[in-house]
């Protein structure tokens, strides 16, 4: 991917009005689902469209009304284009961030937010000199289905937390996704693809994470394409497909996670466990319920109220551009996506160790991770709030 040459850093958060420009870099599959999300919300305006196939970037440009589409440095050069969210392969991420932040942009960008904490760290650390704002995906979190989940806990329905059970399972995705092997590759894998659903919403929930242990395996040397062009072409497995993990958070209680890309049965697992009762979390992958509750003395499950945003992928996006206009802080933010990135990789070493490893990811600065706040009641996406 292309870079931008450097420029000074952009004006302050808290200025400026109306929409915030938006590029999307990566035009992969899941930027369909972006363009269409953030065609939807008032307060963004979608710009540009990005790829290193600039014909994929003309092509999904036109689908969605966008009106500018090329390489990496075309959007970078268009003054009004304030967020970059960055979709590109996890290999990309910190190249194509650092490439937006040294062109003076803000950038929002799809799971993980690099490959290694140590990029993660230049990421925070090159926003931070230029006051500049990174966001990081899954904004799952932002959902109906995890913030009902939240204000359950916190209005006390299951008592004190004590534990969670997660589980994610299936024979990965080469069955369905047309160009798969980068699933496979450092910055993939069932804990780095999947895995940072399952352990934001685990912190969202549970608060910071202090230390992990786990152990991995690789059930294949390579895997073959099931569908589209390269069906029937095998690539090689790079990365662990079964990690089981314990996770302690450093407000007490402790999480056992499967991550698996080695299963026939497929498994979707995600409870909270308190002293009075467990909550039946929805899919985090997901900004929906059901949410349910079983307490200590029920004979079975109920269902919990749902409510709040449901648009899908592009929640953080907004919230991070109503956040760069009002000054206010946002919550699908880098130092979120650092300190997941930072319990996944130290995760990742548990499994080749066989022993417990901390979890230190300071926040811009040197303070201390703390979890995100839940939303007010009526945040509304569909509203347009920021004057024209």
């Amino acid at each position: 991917m292309s870079t931008a040459p450097t420029t000074p850093p952009a004006p302050a958060t808290g200025t400026g009005s109306g929409p915030v420009g938006v590029a999307v870099v990566g035009a992969g599959v899941i930027s369909g689902e972006y363009l269409r999300t953030l065609g939807a919300f008032p307060d963004v305006r979608v710009i540009g469209v990005a790829d290193l196939d600039t014909a994929r970037a003309t092509a999904a440009a036109a689908e969605h009304g966008v009106p500018v589409a090329g390489d990496l440095d075309t959007v970078l050069a268009v003054p009004e284009v304030e967020i970059v969210v960055n979709l590109t392969v996890p290999a990309a991420h910190a190249d194509v961030a650092l490439a937006a932040l040294r062109a003076g942009k803000h950038v929002y960008g799809e799971k993980p937010l690099a490959t290694t904490p140590d990029d993660g760290v230049r990421i925070l650390a090159e926003a931070a000199e230029r006051g500049l704002l990174v966001g990081n995906a899954p904004d799952t979190f932002l959902g109906a289905g995890l913030q009902s989940a939240l204000r359950a806990i916190r209005a006390g329905h299951i008592g004190t937390p004590i534990a969670a059970a997660t589980a994610v399972q299936s024979l990965g995705p080469e069955g369905w996704h047309p160009d798969p092997a980068f699933f496979y590759q450092p910055g993939a894998g069932p804990l780095f693809d999947i895995g940072p659903y399952y352990v934001t919403s685990l912190v969202a929930l549970l608060g910071p994470i202090a230390r992990v242990a786990a152990t991995a395996a690789r059930a294949r040397a390579t895997r073959t394409t099931g569908s589209g062009p390269r069906a029937g072409q095998t690539f090689p497995v790079d990365v662990p497909t079964h990690v089981s993990a314990l996770v302690e958070f450093a407000s007490g209680p402790r999480a056992t996670s499967v991550f698996s890309f080695d299963s026939a049965v497929r498994r979707i697992q995600f409870e909270v466990i308190g002293s009075e009762g467990t909550l039946g979390v929805p899919d985090p992958n997901t900004f929906i319920g059901p949410l349910l509750l079983r307490g200590n003395a029920d004979d079975d499950w109920r269902e919990l109220p749902v409510s709040g945003p449901t648009a899908g992928r592009g929640l953080g996006v907004l919230e991070m551009a109503r956040a760069l206009r009002t000054g206010q802080p946002h919550r699908a933010s880098g130092a979120l996506g650092l300190h997941v990135l930072g319990a996944m990789a130290a995760i990742d070493a548990s499994g080749e160790r066989g022993a417990f490893v901390e979890v230190a990811t300071p926040a811009p600065g040197g303070a201390a991770f703390t979890a995100p706040e839940p939303l007010p009641d009526d945040w509304d996406p569909h509203a347009a709030e920021l004057a024209r």
